[in-house]
Formats: structure tokens, sequence, C-alpha cells
């Protein structure tokens, strides 16, 4: 299949516009229109990848961490990232990754890390703001059920755990027909008054193309009327961070053995147990110190994430057990995430995993 086909598919789940501004998620390397023949998925791509993509016969790695984070002025081979953008080039191989917005993204990275720890009920630690629309719409009363559900499907109507959200209320809307007009009913050049329901409902910004096609598609007037509103609301369905419970409440010394086992940990750095059970816990994946006033007011007892400096650990202050389990560690399961949404939507696409571990920190 083509890679813009493989692309599409992972954006329609996994949207660049969920990504942070300093990030360079998506299309690295490639042309739109070649066809591909098998993916290889891992967390950074180096070297031995490039190596192992060739020997598979992989012409796609799809990567969490994009191999370019900064513009580069030339591509001479001098450095790393170089190399590997001519190896990749030489042995036309297409780069593609997806980091920031899977990290926001409600299903990505921390539900990831959520589900192996057998945490339950996860929400958003820090939900996006300013991410969310509201659609108005008026409909003739006959097609207000087809239309409800067309934009259902397009992704609206989403709150928190509930879907398929809507206010609806009858009402009476008039028009009159143009020369040139075709209308749904009523007469040329003569008012006219139809049964409608105003519908409203909301959905994230990133949708809203999707929504309005599904909106134009099958709404039945030739000029179909609709506001969009933009909405101070937080979304729930994506951010940074997540937080949930455990099951059952576990000892500090306990949890951290399942943790680093779980996540392969070489070590676990982390500011001074509580001596109290651990019942909800909050995570980041990757560099989540921005996180631990948010983890604290959700009253977590522990917080997981990786990248925590010196200082920081200070901020525990005796409410919060602030746990630094390796960048790379929590992050390696994201090629689950990749995995699970190629099979759901191009279940015939060859894909395999990497199995070079690219955790470019050691641990004596």
């Amino acid at each position: 299949m083509k890679l813009a086909e493989v692309v599409a598919a992972i954006e329609s789940c996994v949207p660049l516009s969920l990504q942070e501004k300093y990030d360079n998620a998506g299309l690295i390397v490639g042309e739109p229109e070649m066809e591909i023949k098998a993916g290889l998925l891992c967390i950074d791509v180096t070297e031995p990848v490039l190596r192992e993509a060739v020997h598979l016969g992989a012409n796609l790695i799809i990567s969490h961490h994009p191999v370019i984070f900064t513009p580069l002025k030339k591509i001479t081979g001098s450095g790393l990232t170089e190399r590997i953008i001519l190896n990749a080039i030489r042995n036309n191989i297409s780069l593609y990754s997806a980091h920031t917005n899977l990290d926001n993204f409600h299903e990505g990275v921390n539900l990831k890390i959520c589900q192996k720890l057998d945490i339950r009920n996860s929400d958003i630690l820090s939900p996006a703001e300013k991410s969310l629309n509201k659609l108005v719409t008026f409909v003739p009363l006959e097609y207000a059920d087809r239309v409800r559900s067309a934009l259902f499907s397009a992704g609206a109507g989403h709150i928190g755990r509930y879907d398929q959200c809507s206010f609806n209320a009858e009402g009476q809307g008039s028009y009159r027909a143009l020369a040139g007009a075709n209308p749904f009913s009523g007469e040329m050049e003569k008012l006219h008054l139809e049964k409608e329901v105003r519908i409203e409902t909301i959905f994230p910004a990133f949708l809203q193309k999707k929504i309005l096609r599904a909106l134009m598609e099958n709404h039945p007037y030739e000029e179909v009327a609709y506001d969009i509103y933009s909405l101070e609301n937080t979304n729930k369905q994506m951010g940074a961070g997540m937080i949930g419970n455990l099951d059952e409440a576990m000892d500090e010394q306990a949890f951290f053995n399942k943790v680093k086992t779980t996540f392969k940990c070489g070590i676990i750095r982390h500011s001074p147990f509580l001596n109290v059970p651990v019942k909800k816990v909050a995570v980041c994946g990757g560099s989540g110190s921005f996180l631990i006033g948010k983890a604290m007011d959700a009253g977590a007892e522990v917080f997981l994430t990786a990248d925590v400096r010196y200082h920081q650990f200070f901020e525990a202050d005796g409410n919060i057990v602030i746990a630094d389990i390796g960048h790379y560690e929590s992050e390696q399961f994201t090629i689950e995430i990749f995995y699970e949404i190629l099979l759901k939507n191009l279940p015939s696409f060859a894909v395999h995993f990497s199995r070079i571990n690219t955790n470019c920190i050691t641990y004596l």
C-alpha cells in the first residue's frame, strides 16, 4: 500500500494537531506515493534499527521519537542524525514518528502505562484547554436522526465517559428560495416555514473538517445553516499525564517492585516513601516533572514519570512519592499502541516489532 495510506491510518487516531509546539511528529523522510512493503515499529531510529529494517525488508520505520528534533542546516553525514537520514534515503526507507501527539492522546502512552500496572478508571491528569468546539445546526425534523448519527460517527458528542451527547430543540425555520436555488421544500420566491430541530453537540477542534463533511453529506438542504463556537472547557479526552486507582491498595515497596519488574527498570530514583498504602497513582511517560503539582493536587500517593531533576524531588515535600523510572523505560510499550492502531485500520499491513533496545542510558 502507499505511504500516504499508512500515515492517514495513524493520524486518523493520533492527529498531528495534538503535538506540542516544540515537537516534530509526522512524516520525516519519504514520499506519500511510495509503495510500502512492511513497517518496523520502534522507540528511536538508530543505525542498528536501520540495518534491522533493511534485513527485514521493511521500507517504513515508525518510531515514537522523531529523528529530527531541531532543524538541520546541512546533511553531510558528519553527525549521527545526518548519517541516519542519509542511510534511510540510500536504502529507500521512509521515517515516520508520533511523539507528543501520542502522549496527549487519551488511548496513548499514559493509558498503556496504566494498563501495564492495572491502574483502573484512569483520567487525563492535565486535560487540554481551548481544544473543544461546539457545532449548532438546524435540520428538518425527519432528517434529525440521520444527521445526529453522522455527527456522532465523525467523532462529535463525547463528554467524559459518555458519548452521543447533544441538545435538541424543535422549532420553526424560515427561508425564501431565490432565482437559481434548488430548495428542499417550498415554492420559489415564497417564504417557507419548516419544522426543524436545533442540534447542538461538542467536538474536538482537530475534527472540525471531518465533522463539517459529515454534516454536509447528510443534511438535505442545499445551503446548510450552522454555527461553530470555540469553547473554554477543558477536554478530558486529551492532555498530559493520567491518574487512576489500583484495584486494591498496595504496600509502597510491593508496588515499586511491581513497577521495576514490569518496566525492567535498571534503577528507580524516588523521593522518600510516605509509609502509606498506594491506591491512587499518577503517571506521565517521558519527561513529566511539569505535572508534579497536578499529581499532588489530584491526591495521588505516587507519581511515576522520568527525567526528574534533583531539586524537583524536593517538591514532594512529604505529600507524594515522585518516582523517575527512566525515559525509555516509561515509553517502551509505545510500539504496542502503533501495532493496535495499524491492526485496527490496516489489518493486512505487515509490521515488525524492533528487537533492538535503543535505550541510550545504561546502569552500573
